[in-house]
């Protein structure tokens, strides 16, 4: 537990505020999580990085955390607009599966990663299709005062409510699209900014998900459900909700309004009014050909990464090397260096396993300690953090015991799980690779006795050979070998 403030970046108030939990000794919070018609793609999955890490903090910090990540699995259209299709029932249609299939297949891909990644479970998946009843009864609450009903479902009245889009304008300083500007038309709507609150089947349409409402057969509009399942979950007003900064511009606005007029509270000067009291966001990962984008059919998934060779935990460092309000960029070359950072501290830690903890309490750690927490504290600035741990890491003419618990302390926020990692651990073999493991430690073999015989001609050719099948001979070290990655 650290006594020092924890300080962190209110999208909505655009100002770095003290964590003051609404309720004492707790943190509650709610991250918006994956509409399961796809595979998460790397950029999605910094966001639960972001969150993972913030739960840590959390938790370092010595509140009890009750952490609620979403599954969408229904109402979300393929534009943030309330035009077009649902992303769920196209991907059904094009997989000719039912839309209950895909959605247990993408969310099992989705927790594979969630794992690969060492991201704490949650408190609590909730499941958007559980919860369709208690969307129903939330809508039927705020349906008089704040909505009003046309052909294609009920609609919310964004001028029913105070300071509708404060959100979106507070991030437009730094940039970010405004929200109005990606809205579609939708014939009869009061106001441009409107929004989908039930979304009716058209007539001769049947959708595999659709359930009856007072406002006619049909589903929820995306929106709605995170509404209903943060509020039922964690109770309004809550401490933090969190998402990627695309949400920043429509998706989370909608949600305020819709809490605004649940709650009957007033304008977002009392950040509390919002149903949260700060909004966090991680910044985009980018690639050189601009955004990472499931819609263009091509995307980073995590699997690919491990199919080139890298551990999935140097993507986790990667996003922990960039504070989470600035873009990352990516590139093969980038994770390459991570990699190499990645096993330089876990050959570090490795003389650590094995050894009992002592006391981390330590003078000679002190300094350090209070370096990596006023780091964490400081709206969650982890490549400083990363510095100290490394610092700790290198420590000589210590106590081992200490050290051990130090770093466990450290890594109990970063999540690197390096007191559980080999650098053999870090040996994944590349799909690609052409050569087997013991085909490789028979060329070692055949390598040593050319050497013991002083044959370095057959030694060389050996080493070249496994160069060009994707395998590194390294001489001296324990390890023996490793795959060349990329």
């Amino acid at each position: 537990m650290s006594d020092m403030p924890l300080k962190l970046f209110n999208s909505l108030t655009r100002k770095l505020e003290t964590f003051e939990p609404v309720h004492p000794g707790e943190a509650r919070v709610y991250s918006c999580g994956p509409t399961v018609y796809n595979y998460p793609h790397i950029g999605n999955m910094r966001a639960y990085v972001f969150a993972d890490l913030l739960g840590r903090v959390l938790s370092w910090k010595g509140y009890k955390l009750t952490h609620v990540i979403n599954i969408t699995d229904v109402g979300h259209l393929t534009d943030d607009a309330d035009a077009g299709e649902d992303k769920m029932e196209k991907m059904a249609a094009e997989k000719a599966q039912s839309i209950w299939d895909i959605a247990q297949h993408y969310t099992q891909a989705y927790w594979e990663d969630v794992k690969a990644l060492n991201i704490r479970q949650p408190a609590e998946w909730s499941i958007a299709t559980r919860y369709i009843d208690r969307m129903i009864d939330f809508a039927k609450q705020i349906a008089d005062k704040h909505c009003y009903e046309l052909e294609s479902g009920l609609y919310f009245d964004t001028s029913t409510v105070a300071d509708y889009g404060r959100l979106a304008r507070a991030g437009a300083e730094d940039g970010a699209e405004e929200s109005r500007g990606r809205i579609e038309t939708v014939e009869g709507k009061r106001n441009a900014a409107d929004f989908a609150i039930w979304r009716k089947t058209p007539p001769g349409e049947k959708r595999q998900m659709e359930w009856d409402s007072p406002w006619g057969r049909g589903a929820p509009g995306w929106h709605l459900e995170c509404s209903v399942m943060s509020g039922d979950l964690l109770g309004f007003p809550f401490d933090i909700h969190t998402g990627g900064i695309d949400h920043r511009e429509i998706h989370h606005p909608n949600e305020i309004a819709q809490n605004q007029a649940f709650c009957c509270t007033n304008g977002l000067s009392v950040a509390a009014n919002s149903g949260a009291r700060i909004w966090m966001h991680n910044n985009f990962l980018v690639e050189r050909s601009g955004k990472m984008s499931k819609s263009a059919g091509e995307f980073l998934r995590l699997q690919l990464l491990i199919d080139k060779g890298y551990h999935p935990l140097a993507y986790r460092l990667m996003c922990l090397q960039a504070h989470y309000r600035s873009e990352l960029e990516f590139s093969w070359d980038g994770l390459g260096a991570t990699l190499t950072r990645l096993k330089r501290m876990v050959m570090a830690a490795e003389r650590l396993q094995g050894v009992e903890e002592g006391d981390p309490a330590h003078p000679k750690f002190a300094p350090l300690q209070e370096k990596f927490d006023a780091a964490i504290s400081d709206d969650l600035n982890t490549p400083v953090a990363l510095t100290a741990f490394e610092e700790a890491l290198a420590m000589k003419k210590v106590d081992a015991g200490v050290k051990r618990a130090v770093v466990a302390r450290m890594d109990a926020v970063l999540g690197l799980g390096l007191l559980d990692l080999t650098r053999a651990d870090l040996r994944i073999r590349p799909k690609a690779a052409t050569i087997s493991e013991a085909e490789i430690e028979d060329a070692l073999e055949r390598r040593k006795a050319a050497r013991a015989e002083k044959d370095f001609a057959t030694s060389d050719a050996i080493r070249d050979e496994l160069a060009a099948r994707g395998v590194d001979a390294m001489d001296g070290d324990p390890l023996g070998w490793e795959w060349k990655a990329g």
